[in-house]
């Protein structure tokens, strides 16, 4: 099943590792460390390859993908001898890259989005597309009654761009499109009432929000430990440091704002209750792609006896999300091909938000996740 892979943000250190991964994979250069997909409880028939899917996107830089992949070898982010190995492939991605519509309406910049990606799928004779979305954190969009209702919504989009936010624009555009969408940050995306209302009208999977890939990937495994001992957490602060293009985006305080309001609905929505403390996130450039995140946590047992944890996370972003983009872009692209339609709850396990999560809990988020895809396997099997 040939998959095209049209990435929001294709020029940025996620995307640029996520292809620098795949195209690594295909070629036997590197192993499937950190993609769930290659787990034996998750392998199967009904996903594509990685030598199935096909890299396209947009992007608001037009800096040449090698250049980008170049750029993060020389900060460790990916090895060297991968990039010099693949100059080639990554030259053929680059083409395939286009530079995001700007100006007018937002009903035309949906359009030049939906003609891209279509001209794309044609282009590649791809039997479908998922549109991932790795690009930049938004500030959360002022309400607008259009954002309620589809007709309304539609009517709206003759007239200025900022009836959507840009992550909305893309999902409008890649449902106009028939195609999937699946938001890896923290943005709104598909997740307002109208757009919900048009991947129902045409058939369509969605999945996101915010990718898990670290101080909120341990707390969905503290938290739940907490709770299962019956142990009274008293106040739970973090402090994250972040560095590169993330970094930066988030010391604008709309953009962090939407960063932690993410990061913090696990513990209230696993433990039952909101404890003291809060989440911070600072940019500190220094630290480019890496990330840095340390956690207090005060609990009290029996008798009240007071006592506390303390983690530290250091890691790399890019790293950590590249296997979960090409892990969602294949789960989702199975999901389309089985038929389902609508929020795909069963990837809550990739997201500090997923959109109608049952549960926080990553261990009940593998559970849920491991029995849908062996749907889609014995589906794909018959």
């Amino acid at each position: 099943m040939r998959t095209g892979v049209w990435l929001v943000g294709a020029r940025g250190s996620v995307a640029t590792t996520s292809i620098v991964g795949a195209l690594a994979l295909r070629a036997g250069l590197t192993g499937p460390t950190g993609c769930v997909t290659e787990l034996p409880e998750l392998r199967g028939p009904a996903l594509p390859s990685f030598a199935d899917l096909v890299f396209g996107g947009h992007d608001v830089v037009d800096t040449p993908l090698p250049k980008r992949a170049e750029a993060l070898a020389a900060a460790g982010v990916v090895p060297g001898r991968l990039v010099d190995a693949l100059a080639g492939e990554l030259a053929e991605v680059e083409a395939a890259l286009r530079p995001a519509p700007a100006g007018g309406s937002a009903a035309e910049q949906v359009a030049a989005v939906a003609h891209d990606v279509s001209e794309f799928r044609r282009r590649h004779a791809l039997d479908g597309v998922v549109v991932v979305n790795v690009s930049a954190t938004e500030p959360a969009p002022e309400p607008h009654p259009a954002h309620d209702d589809l007709a309304a919504l539609r009517a709206a989009l003759a007239g200025p761009s900022e009836v959507l936010p840009p992550s909305s624009r893309y999902a409008y555009a890649a449902f106009t499109a028939g195609c999937p969408y699946v938001d890896f940050t923290p943005s709104t995306g598909a997740r307002l009432p109208a757009l919900a209302a048009l991947a129902r009208e045409r058939g369509l999977p969605y999945a996101g929000h915010d990718g898990k890939t670290g101080e909120t990937l341990v707390k969905s495994v503290l938290a739940p430990m907490f709770a299962l001992r019956h142990l009274a957490v008293r106040s739970w602060s973090g402090v994250n440091l972040l560095g590169g293009g993330d970094g930066a985006t988030l010391a604008e305080p709309a953009a962090n704002a939407a960063k932690v309001a993410s990061k913090q609905r696990v513990l209230g929505e696993t433990l039952g209750y909101v404890p003291q403390g809060d989440t911070r996130i600072d940019h500190v450039a220094e630290l480019g792609d890496f990330k840095t995140a340390w956690d207090l946590v005060t609990f009290a047992g029996f008798l009240g006896t007071g006592m506390r944890l303390e983690f530290t996370w250091h890691g790399c972003d890019s790293a950590l999300a590249a296997p979960l983009v090409l892990d969602l872009a294949r789960l989702t692209a199975a999901a389309h091909a089985a038929g389902r339609t609508g929020p795909l709850a069963e990837l809550a396990f990739f997201f500090k938000d997923g959109i109608d999560a049952p549960t926080h809990a990553l261990a009940e988020q593998w559970t849920l996740l491991r029995e849908f895809v062996a749907g889609l396997h014995a589906g794909a099997a018959r």
